[in-house]
């Protein structure tokens, strides 16, 4: 239907005819409730594109530039469009005082912002970490700029909601690439960054208490968790932990004994050192 009419290719000769009907595509890619699922393919422009099964049907990306492919007043993307505009204005008058971003901008970069999500989603189900850093990175950029230059207080405002989910997917992205790279604890240290970037969020807001509920901080901890029980621990350290197991479980002999390996295993690092 386009427009209100429904289109019929009947009556139309054969070799003109256009099958539209992408059921064999979607049988062949079965939907499961539940789970996400993407893919890479080559598309028949030579463009390497991302597809994203959903229920009803595949959302079909490109893999870089604007996902839908476009360029507005020849720009990779809106939002570039528009910091050029602030850039040339600045450039011009020294400041970027009386710029601002109207109703209808906002909306068309907040759905530009749609198009990017789509993709990092599909990006983070190929493990594809970097193109996750790289247009969540982009969308928080957005989100910024809208709440800088918005002229109405609820464009500037209504993003903000996404902002903790855009952090968490960003900082498990950038953590996933650290891990990837065997930095396991620089992973552990910018974990603890986003999740003070959206504690952060929530206290600006004035609402503190919805960071213990937040779904965003559960999953950064829950991938801290699973970073942490990959660390090798520290031999010394495990015989520190089974001390302080003893001494409460009052196993004094067993106590003396680990204070004696805990001695001599100390001595032997200082001793490895020099």
């Amino acid at each position: 239907m386009v427009d209100g009419k429904t289109i019929s290719w009947s009556g139309l000769p054969e070799k003109s005819a256009m099958n539209l009907d992408i059921g064999d595509i979607m049988d062949e890619w079965p939907y499961r409730p539940g789970q996400i699922t993407a893919r890479r393919i080559n598309g028949s422009d030579g463009v390497e594109k991302i597809q994203l099964r959903l229920d009803l049907g595949i959302l079909q990306m490109n893999s870089q530039g604007r996902p839908d492919g476009q360029r507005p007043h020849d720009c990779e993307s809106l939002l570039d469009y528009y910091r050029q505009e602030l850039a040339s204005q600045v450039a011009d008058s020294g400041s970027d005082e009386g710029f601002t971003l109207d109703e209808r901008a906002c909306e068309l970069l907040r759905s530009e912002a749609v198009l990017y999500y789509h993709r990092y989603l599909a990006e983070f189900v190929l493990e594809d970490y970097s193109s996750v850093a790289r247009d969540t990175e982009r969308n928080l950029v957005l989100m910024d700029f809208c709440a800088k230059y918005a002229h109405d207080a609820s464009d500037r405002y209504v993003l903000e909601q996404y902002r903790p989910y855009v952090l968490m997917m960003n900082t498990r992205a950038e953590a996933q690439l650290l891990v990837r790279d065997q930095r396991p604890k620089a992973a552990l240290s910018l974990i603890e960054e986003g999740i003070a970037k959206i504690k952060e969020f929530f206290e600006r807001f004035d609402h503190p208490d919805m960071a213990d509920e937040s779904t965003e901080l559960v999953m950064l901890r829950a991938l801290a968790g699973e970073i942490e029980s990959g660390i090798p621990k520290d031999p010394v350290q495990e015989l520190r932990d089974a001390l302080d197991q003893a001494i409460s479980d009052e196993r004094y002999e067993e106590a003396a004994d680990l204070r004696d390996r805990i001695a001599r295993a100390t001595d032997d690092r200082s001793n490895a050192k020099t």
